[in-house]
C-alpha cells in the first residue's frame, strides 16, 4: 500500500473508532451538570442522536498526528461537538432554516418546542466552555483551547449571518461572497477542531502550521461537498431535507461554478490538505484518511 497521505485509501470504521468514547464522555458530562431534567433531556436528544462526529474525530486525530493521546483530546473533542450541536439546533429553528428533520429524526423544536430548543442550544454553548475549564488541568492549555473554540464559534455565527442576512462589501464577486460564507459558517469550526487537537497535544509551531493548512482546506472542501449533496442526494439519504439550498436561492458552489468545476475544486483542496500533512509523516495517516473520506462522502 502507498503512503496513506498520498493515496485515496480510507477505512471509515477505523476513522470513527473513537466515536463511542466521545459519546460516553459527553453523556457523562451533561448528566453531571446542575440543570433541570427536561433541559438535560433536550440536550441529550440533540447531542446524542447520531451524526458523523467529524469535528471531535478531527480533534482526536489531529492530537495523535502531533504525538498526543485521546485522553488529552477528549475535553476539546466534546466541547466542539457541544458547539456544533448547538448550532444545528438553532439553525433548524423557524426563524432560521425552518427544518423539521435532522439526522433522520424530528428536529429539537419539533420534538419539544421552540423555547426549549433555544434554551438547549444556549446551554450547550455555555457547557462547552465550562467543560474545558473543568476537564483540562493545565490552565494555559485550557485558555489556548478556549480561545480557539471562541474564535471558531464567533466565525461560525458570522458565517450564518453572511448566509441568511448578508451584508457584503459591494465589490465582492459572488464567488468571493461564497468563499466568505463557507470559510466562516463551516470551515472555521473544522479548522478550529484541528487546531484544538494540536494545541491539546502541545504541538510545535511547524506542526500547528501544517495542521492549520490541512484544516482550512478540508473545511472549505466539506462545505462544497455539502452543496453538491444538497442537489444530488435525497432527503432519506441525507437524513435532513434535501434541496433546501435551491428552494431558498442560496449561494452555493454548484450555483456559482457548476457541478463540474465544483468537483474540480474538491480535488484541488484535497491535494492541498494531503500536501500539508507531509511534514507529519505517517503519524498523520488518520487525518489523510479523513480528507479522502470527506472528498467522496455521500451524506
Amino acid at each position: 500500500m502507498t503512503n496513506q497521505t498520498e493515496s485515496a485509501y480510507f477505512d471509515i470504521d477505523q476513522i470513527t473508532a473513537p466515536t463511542p468514547t466521545v459519546d460516553q464522555y459527553m453523556r457523562d458530562y451533561v448528566a453531571s451538570a446542575s440543570l433541570p431534567k427536561n433541559l438535560i433531556d433536550a440536550i441529550d436528544y440533540a447531542l446524542l442522536g447520531g451524526g458523523k462526529r467529524m469535528r471531535p474525530i478531527l480533534v482526536i486525530r489531529a492530537a495523535e498526528a502531533v504525538g498526543g493521546t485521546i485522553e488529552q483530546a477528549l475535553p476539546p473533542a466534546a466541547a466542539i461537538e457541544l458547539i456544533h450541536c448547538f448550532s444545528l439546533v438553532h439553525d433548524d429553528l423557524p426563524a432560521m432554516d425552518d427544518d423539521d428533520l435532522r439526522r433522520g429524526r424530528p428536529t429539537l423544536h419539533i420534538k419539544t418546542n421552540e423555547a426549549m430548543a433555544i434554551l438547549a442550544g444556549d446551554a450547550m454553548m455555555s457547557l462547552a466552555f465550562q467543560l474545558l475549564l473543568d476537564r483540562i488541568p493545565d490552565e494555559t492549555t485550557a485558555a489556548k483551547i478556549m480561545s480557539e473554540l471562541a474564535v471558531g464559534t464567533s466565525a461560525m455565527i458570522g458565517g450564518q449571518v453572511y448566509d441568511t442576512l448578508p451584508d457584503f462589501p459591494s465589490d465582492l464577486t459572488p464567488l468571493d461572497q461564497l468563499k466568505t460564507i463557507h470559510t466562516h459558517k463551516t470551515g472555521a469550526l473544522i479548522r478550529g477542531a484541528c487546531r484544538m487537537g494540536a494545541v491539546a497535544a502541545k504541538a510545535n509551531d511547524e506542526q500547528l502550521a501544517a495542521i492549520t493548512t490541512y484544516g482550512e482546506a478540508i473545511g472549505l472542501m466539506f462545505q462544497i461537498v455539502d452543496d453538491l449533496l444538497d442537489i444530488t442526494q435525497t432527503t432519506e439519504q441525507l437524513g435532513k431535507t434535501a434541496g433546501k439550498d435551491v428552494e431558498q436561492d442560496k449561494l452555493t458552489y454548484p450555483a456559482v461554478l457548476g457541478v463540474e468545476k465544483s468537483q474540480a475544486e474538491i480535488t484541488r483542496l484535497l491535494e492541498v490538505a494531503l500536501g500539508a500533512l507531509s511534514p507529519l509523516g505517517n503519524d498523520a495517516a488518520q487525518l489523510a484518511q479523513i480528507a479522502n473520506y470527506l472528498a467522496v462522502r455521500t451524506k
